[in-house]
């Protein structure tokens, strides 16, 4: 059995939390980096953060958009169990609340890819500049539970993330049957707009209050 990543928890104790956020970072990134630059612009209480940490600092070593290898295949793979059993242990702890996964940047890439594998899916999934791991000739999953809320944004003029491989993302999740909602910020740099954390806090919001994921926050 894998056993899960090392993870620094915030918000609410997960015995007490009305909800849950597993929230993955990018590459080169830490948990503490999301915490001051995501997590301290929120206002939700209630809710138990997870924020995993990547063992040598990156998820898998390739760039997202290049085509799968056997050593990006292997990467992935270590990455994704180690996801998957992080979220199982934290839905152990709070058993029956909803949990948000989500990830910016190479963290977003690889929680759109747990969630596509259609195992052990997230009760929402919020991908902050993310798009598939590898190109459209790779074999990839695309199972997700039929309406599962997702809520996916890119840039096109981010220098990690083309404008092509949101656009590709976005047509998986609809080929998915996702209740999509994707937002592209021209000129956008490689953070997370005031926008975004706009419509995490209201995602998180809905949870917490025991409603579906709501994705009505504006641009």
């Amino acid at each position: 059995m894998t056993a899960a990543l090392e993870a620094l928890h915030c918000g609410a104790d997960l015995a007490g939390a009305r909800a849950l956020c597993v929230l993955v970072h990018g590459r080169g990134q830490s948990p503490e980096e999301m915490q001051s630059h995501v997590l301290a612009r929120l206002a939700v209480p209630g809710v138990a953060f997870v924020l995993p940490r990547a063992p040598q600092g990156s998820w898998y070593d390739a760039r997202a958009i290049d085509p799968l290898t056997d050593a990006t295949r292997a990467a992935l793979a270590q990455a994704l169990a180690g996801l998957a059993a992080l979220i199982a242990a934290t839905r152990a702890a709070a058993p029956g609340r909803p949990l948000l996964l989500a990830g910016f940047s190479q963290g977003a890439c690889l929680s759109l890819e747990h969630a596509l594998t259609g195992v052990a899916p997230p009760d929402a999934l919020v991908a902050l500049t993310g798009c598939r791991v590898g190109v459209a000739s790779d074999a990839r999953p695309l199972r997700l539970p039929p309406g599962l809320p997702v809520y996916l944004t890119g840039s096109d003029a981010d220098p990690w993330i083309p404008v092509e491989a949101f656009a590709a993302a976005a047509l998986d999740l609809g080929r998915a049957r996702a209740a999509l909602r994707a937002d592209l910020f021209p000129g956008r740099p490689h953070e997370v707009a005031g926008a975004e954390i706009a419509m995490l806090e209201t995602i998180l919001t809905a949870l917490a209050q025991g409603r579906r994921a709501e994705m009505a926050a504006g641009r």
